[in-house]
């Protein structure tokens, strides 16, 4: 049986970036039975298009796309279309901020707010509400600030507010429900005011700082924030389709650029998994910070055992970040098997099954399917 090999070098099958190959073989039947996987999915989630990248140890293995653009086109979905990447955008800000402590610009102990904040008195009324000016990096890139959880999340307030005007806002709106440090509450607002410490003490645009500092030296290019607007879409980007009738689930509604540094990337899989490559701990040559930054990194709080500095872990030694919007779902593994892999849909799902849950599933049985990649 004819044996397929992923992950040669650029220009003969086709991956970015020239990320050389493992020497894997998939044959035939296992590259069916992927297939089989992803169209299942596809079929289950009404999704127009999947893309996926795999690597092991070190290295591309498999990169594959499935279905089409949009819905009612025949435009094949390829490899190199981009997705809205959602929340995946917080491991790369916390790369960033990461950058900046190697540097020794940034101290994760550092506070936000206040006269010796990094971002000083610039946003909202003082004297700010309790709390607010205990508030450090490290507890923005745990989320362990006191507040804004999803149940008051700022970030999908009102579109047409700026995104320092929405800072102001929030600050002198939503008092911190807890002591800075003792609690865990999921915030992508708190991500919001990451990109504005990154663009404080870089001195540059928060993406443009991301992308010397971050996607670079990973060798990714065409990453970029994403527009509101269909007419907005990037060249190669994708028709995002939502499935819920929420004021959050039009796609095309929501301030996805306000969103930057917490869920405003839009990129390929294999954009994701080059990142997740230079930070997995495992290249020391090829990863862009430091050993012992990425087990700082990888460390969680006391707060939520599960969550460390912009990544999700557990007990085995995974990490992965999952990216849940309207009109996308998206998944980032970094496994301790020495894996790393990326999976995106133009849709999302919450009823009567979450996609976000489902898509993170589907990977992992894809992998089971190979044999020379089972434990």
């Amino acid at each position: 049986m004819r044996n397929i090999i992923y992950g040669t070098a650029f220009g003969l099958c086709g991956f970015p970036h020239g990320c050389g190959w493992s020497g894997d073989t998939i044959s035939e039947a296992e590259q069916g039975a992927i297939a089989e996987v992803a169209e299942a999915f596809r079929h289950r989630f009404d999704a127009p298009g999947l893309s996926v990248a795999i690597a092991r140890e070190g290295h591309f293995v498999y990169q594959q796309a499935f279905g089409v653009v949009a819905h009612g086109t025949d435009a094949q979905l390829t490899t190199s279309h981009l997705f809205r990447i959602a929340s995946i955008s917080k491991p790369i800000t916390s790369a960033a901020i990461f950058t900046l402590v190697e540097k020794g610009l940034l101290r994760l102990t550092d506070t936000v707010f206040g006269e010796r904040g990094i971002l000083g008195t610039q946003y909202g009324r003082q004297p700010y509400g309790n709390g607010i000016e205990q508030i450090t990096v490290d507890h923005l890139l745990t989320h362990t600030a006191g507040g804004w959880d999803p149940s008051h999340d700022p970030m999908f307030s009102d579109p047409t507010m700026s995104q320092s005007g929405l800072i102001s806002w929030a600050l002198d709106s939503l008092p911190l429900k807890n002591s800075p440090g003792t609690a865990f509450a999921y915030s992508n607002f708190g991500y919001c005011l990451l990109g504005r410490v990154i663009e404080k003490i870089s001195g540059k645009p928060y993406a443009e700082y991301v992308q010397s500092a971050v996607l670079a030296p990973s060798d990714i290019s065409d990453m970029r924030i994403a527009g509101n607007t269909q007419l907005e879409r990037a060249p190669q980007e994708v028709f995002y389709y939502g499935q819920g009738s929420g004021p959050y689930d039009d796609p095309y509604k929501i301030n996805v650029r306000r969103m930057d540094s917490h869920g405003g990337w839009i990129a390929t899989p294999s954009d994701l998994v080059n990142f997740a490559l230079r930070v997995d701990g495992f290249g020391a040559r090829r990863n862009i910070l430091k050993p012992e930054t990425i087990r700082t990194m990888a460390t969680p709080t006391a707060a939520n055992p599960n969550y460390a500095h912009g990544w999700a872990v557990n007990a085995k030694g995974h990490w992965w970040h999952a990216g849940d919007l309207g009109g996308t779902t998206s998944i980032l593994v970094r496994t301790s098997t020495r894996f790393c892999w990326a999976a995106i849909i133009n849709t999302r799902r919450e009823q009567p099954e979450r996609s976000a849950d489902a898509l993170d599933d589907m990977v992992w049985e894809m992998v089971s399917k190979v044999k020379a990649w089972r434990p």
